[in-house]
């Protein structure tokens, strides 16, 4: 169990803009950052951080919290996870207190396959440095690709024995369940119990998360056998999901980021060798072809991508199926092809460093040109054929979402092509336009439904919720201003000269929370909102027990839903910030002047409505046909709009009511 300690210091270290900065691409907005959401599919930046706050807020889902819960949320780390995993980036020494069996039995299923699949990481690379077999044909295979001992280190290469079940043995000598070994594909169990290695006489390249994390493995077969696959991937597991995975991103993320571009390559050996060379910022499908998610991957760290091939045909097929996918999401792609009998590895091998940034940078082709280049030469002055590339070409650009970059990518087809741009313009209206009527369809029974409730009356729409909005407010003040003093106007009866009672102002300076407090207990108000309520409670206790309100301290004791909310509320100001409302000459009010004013209106309103609403049940119950009972409910009612009055004339305003 990791003590409290070390999570202190982590929570002092870690730096929410950092760590996030390794996942999404960041932008400066002001005094924060902004990016594209990682939790959902979106061309809009609603993902705000605050460097000031240690906060993050995603306004598409809802998400919001500390830099651990970002890593809880994008990651599904549990929390002691998130700790270990920031304590290893700011290079932290992590204390903890000896886990009991007891605490280990009670780990969770996914996280014993994680547990699993890092052995099996350790296992494999221990295997190829150290053992007589590992040595003499994986070790040996790797230095003939020309990795050198840091990359095969950096990477975790491994090599797995060609011993039918030499690792599943050592797996359960060490405690490890068959159970999980069999769940994340590393043994397979036969009818008869008995079972065996998948990856038995094969090289080993871990695959890792964005953040590292060991998920599945490929296995390359070194042997002349014909039966067995070359590469041989994990299976699908609740860890691994190949489609939703790119390997080599944990390595490459920050390069992506930092270039603003990535390559894309088809192989792990590809990747490797890159990266040795120097181009960090190069990932491949892991052995499938190229996806939304895994394009949507890159699309959080950059918008361009540069799709790397060899010449071979069936290669050059692949990118252009790929290519479409890149623009349906509404990225810039080029494609670079190698010289013939060369692919990435090899080519990445035989030229230095700054030989292959100028190759890449002067044969990376715009997908237009590149369609243009390599259909032509199937066309071969057949008109039927130059008709059908022009097509394909204008089927490529009717999926770019953007109506401007549409265009001018129909302008250049027409430059290359030598055709009309008014008959690829009309060409790309049909293509979009079908678009759209299959669109339509699928959205038929929605528009219905909107037409019901657009035509509904307007009395019949849903109003605002009053209780709900005031008692965010008293949070709001809880968390923005709990801790600060101010001065409040209180109104005391006291007798004057003559013996009457009169009401003489006085003016006492308390802090924020002690006044919310105070006013609530007073009135004997319990906050109606469950959520608010929790939070409410938890806040008080805080500030009973902290001289100082600390963000970062407080969120650490919070459940995700709470977390949520208090940074939904925290960021409600930075929200604003995402609309650039002042380049439309339009500014937004980000501070409360007056923060004594604005606790006692609102406190002021919250008991306006609970006394209306005391009023209206009085109204809606009275069924009495007596007279005196009617004379009651009248001097009640007025005794009642009395005690308004005199709530409001002392703020110095007179509040409208809300029912």
């Amino acid at each position: 169990m990791i003590t409290r300690e070390t999570i202190d210091k982590v929570f002092e270290t870690a730096r929410v803009e950092e760590v996030i900065g390794d996942f999404v691409q960041l932008k400066r907005a002001g005094s924060n950052y902004k990016g594209l959401s990682p939790f959902s599919d979106e061309r809009s930046p609603s993902f705000m951080v605050s460097p000031v706050k240690q906060i993050w807020k995603d306004f598409s889902s809802g998400k919001g919290g500390s830099v651990v819960t970002f890593l809880m949320e994008h990651e599904h780390f549990t929390y002691p996870e998130a700790i270990r995993f920031l304590a290893n980036k700011y290079n932290i020494e992590i204390e903890e207190t000896e886990t009991s069996q007891e605490d280990k039995i009670e780990a969770n299923e996914k996280e014993s396959m994680y547990l699993v699949s890092e052995f099996a990481k350790t296992y494999f690379h221990d295997t190829l440095l150290n053992s007589e077999e590992g040595k003499a044909i994986g070790l040996s295979y790797f230095k003939e690709r020309g990795f050198t001992n840091e990359t095969i280190a950096k990477f975790g290469l491994g090599y797995s024995p060609e011993t039918w079940d030499a690792f599943t043995k050592q797996a359960l000598s060490k405690g490890y369940q068959l159970e999980f070994l069999k769940k994340v594909g590393l043994t397979i169990a036969r009818e008869d119990g008995k079972h065996f290695d998948r990856f038995k006489g094969r090289v080993m390249f871990p695959i890792q998360s964005l953040s590292g994390r060991n998920l599945g493995f490929g296995g390359r077969i070194l042997n002349n056998d014909k039966k067995a696959a070359k590469y041989l991937n994990s299976p699908e597991s609740d860890i691994y999901h190949k489609s939703k995975v790119l390997y080599g991103i944990f390595h490459a993320k920050q390069a992506i980021a930092k270039q603003n571009n990535c390559y894309l390559v088809e192989g792990y050996t590809d990747v490797i060798q890159l990266h040795q060379a120097g181009i960090e910022n190069v990932v491949a499908s892991s052995g499938t072809a190229l996806t939304p998610d895994q394009i949507r991957l890159i699309n959080r760290l950059t918008k361009n991508i540069t799709v790397l091939f060899d010449g071979d045909a069936a290669g050059l097929r692949a990118s252009v199926r790929g290519i479409d996918l890149i623009l349906e999401e509404g990225m810039n792609v080029k494609v670079c092809t190698f010289p013939d009998g060369d692919d990435p590895d090899s080519f990445a091998r035989k030229n230095s460093y700054e030989d292959l940034v100028l190759y890449l940078e002067n044969n990376a082709k715009d997908f237009i040109q590149f369609k243009a280049s390599l259909l032509m030469d199937e066309a071969n002055n057949d008109p039927i054929k130059k008709a059908d590339l022009i097509r394909d070409m204008v089927v490529s650009i009717s999926k770019i979402p953007d109506r401007i970059k549409r265009e001018i990518y129909i302008q250049e087809t027409a430059r290359i092509m030598d055709i009309s741009e008014q008959v690829l313009l009309n060409t790309l209206a049909q293509l979009v336009q079908k678009d759209i009527s299959e669109a339509g369809k699928k959205l038929k029974q929605e528009q219905k439904a909107f037409e019901v409730v657009k035509n509904e009356p307007l009395f019949q729409q849903e109003k605002v919720n009053i209780v709900y909005e005031l008692e965010r407010k008293i949070i709001e003040m809880l968390l923005l201003y709990g801790s600060q003093e101010a001065d409040f106007d209180d109104f005391i009866l006291k007798a004057n000269e003559d013996g009457e009672m009169i009401e003489e102002k006085e003016t006492n300076t308390v802090k924020v929370h002690q006044r919310i407090y105070l006013s609530l207990q007073e009135d004997e108000v319990e906050l109606a909102n469950p959520l608010f309520k929790e939070i409410y409670n938890d806040l008080i206790a805080y500030y009973n027990q902290n001289e100082h309100f600390n963000i970062e301290q407080y969120l650490m004791q919070l459940s995700i839903e709470h977390s949520q909310m208090v940074t939904d509320i925290l960021m409600l100001e930075e929200k604003e910030l995402l609309h650039n409302w002042e380049t439309k000459h339009i500014y937004v009010k980000t501070k409360i002047q007056n923060v004594s004013q604005y606790v006692s209106e609102t406190i002021v309103s919250l008991r306006e409505f609970l006394i209306n609403k005391l009023i209206m049940d009085l109204m809606n119950n009275y069924s009495s046909e007596e007279e005196n009972d009617l004379e009651e409910l009248k001097s009640t009612i007025n005794d009642y709009n009395k005690l308004k009055v005199n709530l409001t004339n002392k703020i110095g305003r007179i509040r409208s009511t809300y029912l």
